[in-house]
């Protein structure tokens, strides 16, 4: 599944055992197994150089670089007090008892994967973590997601580490309506995003362009392929990314527009994401010091998530 390895990355990959401890309802599409199923790809000798991580869950004021205090609240009331318990939040959103210190620790990940690529201890970084995080807008949890990841990273790395211009770059099928939203407003953040339309939440229209034009979408139609999300993605997305020359991208790796996948009908390989990995980090060496973090969004067969994240996190560690 796995080619052999070129030049060699510093890339760290951060996980943590509580991911495996949010829990949905039995048929839940976001399940446990989806990291478990990634886990067994990851025994593969060629990630043998990978350097894992145990990430460390973040405190409350990191959620309120990107949403009200109001809303870390309203998550934490929703968080059930007995083992084996599971609300559900919204139409397709469901917290366990174990879920909040889930998404802070994902948070927490992320943030030590920005610092990570800012002061040289890796070159990039891939964050193993749910609940996802892009459909989280400012207000409101939704679509499988508590906070919104990506976008608390990209704060963290403004305000830390003085990054003036971040790129994150959405490829999940589904639009990551959160962080369209959260960065709607804020030139000094560029969000491009491939999706399917029409498809869940509905948006990421073509003519949604952000403030100063620094929303990007490239939507795809039903049952296109390679050819399609490989000229857009390099029409669109990485035109946009080489102008607005970021000191760091942000990858929202969602790998469920993959043909495997039941939640969609985009019908991508393995090797395309391989490819896409590869043209972001060509322009992370132009210009941002190969600093490139990616985050677990989507990707719901089993197998095609292994196999995708797997040839993701490799392109990262071969360069």
């Amino acid at each position: 599944m796995f080619a052999g390895k070129g030049e060699a990355m510093t890339t760290r990959l951060y996980e943590n055992s509580v991911f495996l401890e949010h829990h949905t309802p039995p048929g839940h599409p976001e399940r446990a197994d989806r990291l478990r199923s990634l886990n067994i790809a990851l025994e593969h000798p060629h990630f043998a150089g990978l350097e894992r991580i145990e990430a460390k869950v973040a405190n409350e004021d990191a959620v309120t670089l990107v949403h009200p205090e109001e809303q870390f609240f309203a998550v934490m009331r929703q968080i059930p007090e007995e083992d084996g318990e599971i609300n559900q939040i919204e139409a397709d959103t469901y917290v366990s008892e174990r879920s909040l210190q889930a998404a802070l620790t994902a948070i927490g990940g992320a943030m030590a994967a920005v610092d990570d690529v800012f002061t040289g201890k890796a070159d990039n970084a891939f964050v193993a973590s749910r609940p996802p995080g892009h459909h989280a807008e400012k207000n409101k949890a939704m679509g499988f997601c508590l906070f919104n990841t990506v976008a608390i990273a990209a704060r963290h790395a403004q305000k830390i580490h003085g990054a003036e211009r971040v790129a994150i770059v959405d490829w999940d099928v589904h639009h990551g309506n959160g962080t369209q939203d959260i960065f709607w407003d804020d030139p000094s953040v560029l969000f491009c995003s491939t999706h399917q339309m029409p498809l869940y939440p509905g948006t990421g229209a073509k003519e949604d362009t952000g403030v100063s034009g620094n929303i990007v979408n490239a939507p795809l139609s039903p049952n296109v392929g390679s050819d399609h999300f490989r000229e857009a993605f390099k029409s669109r997305v990485l035109s946009a990314v080489k102008d607005f020359s970021p000191d760091l991208i942000l990858i929202s790796a969602g790998f469920d527009a993959h043909h495997r996948d039941p939640l969609a009908q985009i019908n991508l390989v393995g090797e395309d994401f391989d490819w896409a990995t590869a043209r972001l980090m060509e322009l992370a060496d132009r210009t941002a010091n190969n600093r490139v973090v990616s985050v677990l969004e989507g990707g719901y067969d089993l197998e095609a998530l292994a196999e995708s994240a797997g040839l993701h996190i490799l392109r990262l560690m071969r360069g």
